[in-house]
């Protein structure tokens, strides 16, 4: 007897079957509420030690949290989850730990669009199983806008004080995350948590 052949009409056809069913639904609501409550919890960590920093000091030694302080935030969620926790932007400060991947950038690309048709930027947000090469992947993105604290670091013109461009340019010489005003969204948490197979 003949193995039936695996085509990838038929891999296409049994994954909509999955999705289609009520069990799949339940388990992705629950995927979402868990990876949401992950990224609240970096975003109050982080704008926590923002204002603490920001209330003994100044912007410019606010610097060190976004340096320092953010990658460790992100690196202790990571391990405690066995997923992939950070930040991202289509204008990264730092490019080699903010830039997004393809699918992020898609994401932040419609992150912008929803916020120009008058979407709350706090409460956007994006998640999806993507199959990649290495396997499948729950994916989740809650985007970051800009709050007032943000401009001191990442506004327009006079919003960022001289020492802090000074500091800035010093610190991270490859730097696009300026000129933003409240509320546009620089850019978003995100978790990608593998699936198992």
């Amino acid at each position: 007897m003949r193995p039936y052949p695996f085509t990838p009409a038929l891999l296409a056809t049994a994954v909509a079957a999955i999705v289609a069913s009520p069990a799949f639904a339940q388990d992705t609501t629950k995927l979402s509420d868990e990876s949401r409550a992950v990224a609240a919890d970096f975003a109050n960590r982080l704008g926590a030690e923002l204002k603490k920093e920001l209330s003994a000091g100044s912007p410019e030694s606010a610097i060190k949290v976004c340096k320092s302080v953010a990658p460790d935030i992100a690196a202790q969620l990571s391990l405690a989850h066995g997923w992939r926790v950070s930040r991202v932007s289509l204008k990264p400060r730092n490019p080699m730990l903010g830039t997004a991947d393809a699918w992020e950038q898609n994401v932040l690309a419609s992150f912008d669009e929803r916020a120009a048709k008058g979407e709350d930027p706090t409460k956007i947000e994006y998640s999806e199983i993507v199959a990649e090469p290495q396997g499948s992947y729950f994916r989740y993105m809650k985007a970051l806008p800009v709050a007032p604290l943000c401009t001191q670091c990442h506004g327009a013109g006079d919003a960022v004080p001289p020492n802090v461009k000074v500091r800035i340019a010093a610190e991270y010489p490859m730097d696009k995350a300026s000129g933003y005003s409240v509320g546009q969204i620089r850019g978003a948490i995100t978790v990608k948590r593998p699936l198992e197979r």
